[in-house]
This record gives C-alpha cells, structure tokens and sequence, in this order.
C-alpha cells in the first residue's frame, strides 16, 4: 500500500526537498493549500460565506524545534483572528490548531502548548467564534485531551478532533459525547502501529460509522470530517434517526476536494465547513493529503512528468 510509504515520507528532510523541488509541485499544492499568508485566504473566506458554506484554518507547520517558532505560531492565528475581525468574517471562519505547532513536542511542551494556544482561544472567543485542537499521532493524544478539558472550563465551546482508525477513539467519543462538546470525527492520516490503530480500510470505515453513531446519538454537536458519499449518507441517516436537526450537525470537508459536493450539502441545508489550509511550511499537510488518496498522489505525478 502506497499511504504508509507516503506518511512515512512525509517525515523524511530529503523527500521534502525533492518534492519542494519538482516542477510540478506548485501546481498541485495550490489545489490543496490557499495560499501563503492571511491576504491570500481572506478572498477565500469571503467567498464561501457567499456560497453559504463556513470555512476552519489551518496555518500549517508542524515540525518546530524552538520555542520561538511555537510563539510565531502563535503570533500567525492572533493575525489571522485580527483580520477576521476587521473584516466582520469572525462568525464565518473557525480555527484549527496543531498543538505541535505550539511547541507540544518540545521539552515542557505541555504546559507551553497550553500557554500558547489559550490566547488564541481567548481571541476566537471575543470576535464570536472558536477554535477545533487537531488530533495528531497517538503518542500526543493524552496531551492534547488533558489540554481540551482545561480550555473548556473557560471556553465550553472549543472543539478537538478524534479519528476512527485509533482502537481507543471509541471509548474517547463516548466520554466527550457531552451537552455543549463540538467533536470532529476523521479517519485519520499519520503512520499509526498496528498496536494501537485499524490496518484496514474497511475495519476503519466501519470503527467511523460506530463512532458517529456515537456522537449522534450523544449530546454535543458532531462534525463529519469525511468526503466518502457512503459515510455521508449514513451520517444523514444516523442524524434522522437521533432526531437532530440539519443545523445541529455538520459536514466538513477539505479546500479543493469534492467542492461541488459542499455546494450540494449547504443546498440541501446542511451547515457545510471547508477545511482551508494556508502557510508556507505546507510538505506535511500535503504529504498526508497524497497518502488519503491514491488519485492525489496520480495526479501530483502526471504533474511533475508534464511540468519537467
């Protein structure tokens, strides 16, 4: 199977400086990153609160090694939530975080991932919006709970993200289904041991339909990270049954994957979230963005053979 090659690559400094330096690199990583800096991506947010749909950011870099780089991380979301600010687009646009951006990997890396992504939270909070902490490797997880459950007790409406393919997301997903939790549930896209997460495909999909089941039929506020039609449409059907609401549920899907289909879900009324990823350290959000799907990595190699 080509994903793990892929995830694993994604770690690898002489893979990225290949691949930063393909001809064809450019063109396929605007498909799937909105640009290099705030300006770039407000058009972007613009845009889709036109259309009807919400959009959650990501500044991506994940792999600091300095203290200083968490505070820039930092100091870039403060920008961005300034901006939204300004320009009014606060309830349009939410924000997800990489705790290892804020510096969860580094020694005391806890107490400064908290330390650097409270004020960002607090600054969602004062201009009408929230902010969604992104799961990463099994490894951070605890971490990056135990930081959700403090920023709750101020900020009740800030969201985390669990994913289907981890044996212990179940039990995860019951203990977070609780009134007033915004839960997102992925399959997942990091290199995981066979100890701790699904190898299959199907076991994943399957592990993904129990746990939505969970959410809704819990008390919080699901949001379907998918762009599979089949989970879709059972999530709509596990909606119906638990008797929610089109508004008490959401989709969410990936800036330029699928964008017909966001367009069709807010026709039919659905809230719908385009996941807009921006920044200039992009290779390990693309990397796990090629591994997802094998049509991505295709087209990235077409790319590179017509640009070389």
């Amino acid at each position: 199977m080509l994903g793990p090659v892929i995830l694993a690559a994604s770690r690898s400094d002489k893979m990225r400086r290949f691949v930063s330096a393909a001809p064809g690199t450019k063109q396929v990583v605007a498909r799937f990153i909105a640009g290099e800096g705030v300006d770039q991506v407000v058009p972007i947010i613009a845009d889709a609160a036109d259309k009807g749909l919400e959009v959650t950011l990501d500044v991506v870099g994940e792999d600091i090694t300095t203290v200083e780089q968490s505070h820039a991380a930092r100091d870039a979301y403060l920008e961005l939530i300034e901006r939204l600010k300004d320009l009014g687009l606060g309830t349009k646009a939410e924000m997800s975080v990489k705790l290892s951006m804020f510096g969860q990997a580094l020694e005391g890396g806890h107490d400064l991932a908290l330390a650097n992504v409270r004020p960002v939270v607090e600054a969602a909070a004062a201009i009408g919006t929230t902010v969604t902490l992104d799961a990463e490797d099994h490894t951070t997880l605890d971490s990056m709970f135990a930081i959700h459950e403090e920023l709750r007790k101020d900020f009740p409406q800030t969201g985390c993200v669990i994913q289907s393919y981890l044996f212990r997301t179940e039990a995860d997903a019951r203990r977070l289904a609780a009134a007033g939790s915004r839960v997102r549930i992925v399959k997942g896209a990091y290199k995981e041991p066979a100890e701790v997460a699904y190898q299959d495909k199907a076991e994943i999909d399957k592990a993904y339909v129990r746990i939505m089941r969970i959410l809704m039929e819990g008390d919080g506020y699901p949001m379907i990270g998918s762009h599979d039609p089949r989970l879709i449409s059972i999530a709509q059907e596990l909606g119906r049954r638990a008797g929610r609401k089109l508004d008490e549920y959401e989709f969410q899907m990936l800036y330029g994957i699928r964008s017909d289909e966001h367009l069709r879900l807010a026709a039919e009324g659905h809230r719908m979230r385009v996941y807009t990823a921006y920044g200039t350290d992009w290779y390990g959000y693309f990397m796990r963005r090629l591994a997802e799907k094998p049509a991505n990595l295709l087209f990235f190699g077409r790319s590179i053979l017509t640009k070389g």
